[in-house]
């Protein structure tokens, strides 16, 4: 195959020069600027639910000052979803606590409810509430935030929502990244919208935000001088990257229907084959990121997925779970055995929303002919 079939890759729209050029024709370079002002706001209002969103460097850099506006300090323990790519939890490191690791459930393949409240109590019978739950919508697909805002209520423990492959999905109408006490989106490259490097953290009202904004500009006081009386970062999104988000979020729609095509091409194509596709649970909306399926056995999944790498087509098993990566083993965790399951015999497929309909068919052909 003479050209590359890519996972994921970055698809401009063609309005994020213009607001570059603003930005270059104004010398806002820095981070700060209208760019970014009118990208929380435009986000803001996609989002809706009355959030303040804080446009940052990173979705990693989101969940970090989420964790530093919980309190969340050394010695502490943080829940987090063991299923999921090892920026959710590497920020509970920085800041020297303790990741408590929970399995999935089938139904959406993210934190299992039962597991998780498991967990809680075995936690406080050791003396050691968690501060905090990071729950994250993997591939897209909703976590159930009914049945973990429950167990969020019920212990007074807050969640952060890890977004950051969800913008763009809902459960009954209301949109991913705002249903916890935060919310975190990333803006890769290889996300649904990007800004070349950046993220965002969701928070439910103003004093939260502007705490965050402090903390990702330096933790600068109020001083005619540079004096800090906390730790701050650099965390901030730049005025020229904001531009390409603000240029992104305008064909947002148009990328979602997209990757949700990918979807129902892959599905309908390859419905005569033993590969299982996840279903949406009633009234689940996934912007279907990147399609994924799970094959008969782990030495399936890696024929077919050399044999995409050696045709050009670039493909990924599902994540790793982080219970079971080097630098995460020696910490708690509860299982049930359905992450490693999906991480043996599961494959993400090519699923950008500028993925041409040949590409896909060369895609199925292969497939197909497992």
């Amino acid at each position: 195959m003479s050209t590359k079939i890519w996972l994921s890759s970055p698809h401009m729209g063609g309005e994020e020069l213009k607001y570059v050029h603003e930005a270059f024709s104004t010398n806002w370079i820095a981070p700060l600027g209208p760019n970014v002002n009118a990208f929380e706001d435009s986000l803001q209002t996609y989002l809706g639910e009355n959030k303040e969103i804080a446009a940052l460097s990173s979705g990693t850099a989101a969940i970090h000052l989420a964790l530093i506006v919980l309190g969340v300090t050394s010695g502490d323990e943080v829940i987090c979803q063991s299923f999921t790519f090892s920026a959710s939890a590497n920020p509970i490191l920085y800041q020297g606590a303790t990741p408590v690791f929970v399995d999935s459930e089938l139904e959406t393949w993210n934190i299992c409810p039962k597991q998780l409240e498991i967990a809680i109590n075995d936690r406080i019978k050791k003396g050691k509430k968690p501060k905090a739950i990071i729950a994250v919508h993997l591939y897209g697909m909703p976590y159930n935030v009914t049945k973990i805002k429950a167990l969020s209520v019920k212990y007074d423990i807050p969640v952060i929502e890890d977004s950051a492959e969800a913008l763009g999905s809902a459960v009954n109408g209301q949109k991913c990244g705002t249903f916890g006490d935060f919310g975190v989106f990333s803006f890769n490259g290889n996300k649904i919208i990007t800004t070349s490097g950046g993220g965002a953290l969701v928070c439910n009202d103003v004093a939260t935000k502007q705490q965050a904004i402090f903390l990702a500009t330096q933790a600068r006081d109020e001083a005619p001088h540079y004096q800090h009386s906390k730790i701050g970062y650099n965390y901030r999104l730049s005025n020229v990257l904001a531009g390409i988000g603000r240029g992104q979020l305008e064909v947002l729609q148009d990328r979602i229907d997209k990757r949700r095509a990918n979807f129902n091409y892959y599905k309908e194509n390859l419905k005569d084959n033993n590969f299982q596709f996840l279903e949406a649970p009633e009234g689940y909306f996934s912007n279907r990121w990147l399609t994924c399926i799970l094959t008969p056995s782990f030495e399936m999944r890696e024929k077919i997925r050399v044999h995409l790498h050696t045709l050009g087509i670039e493909s990924r098993p599902l994540w790793k779970p982080m219970h079971t990566q080097p630098i995460f083993m020696k910490y708690p965790r509860y299982v049930n055995g359905v992450s490693e399951k999906l991480f043996e015999i599961g494959l993400c497929l090519p699923s950008g929303s500028n993925t041409t309909e040949n590409e896909l068919d060369s895609v199925v052909g292969v497939l197909n002919g497992f």
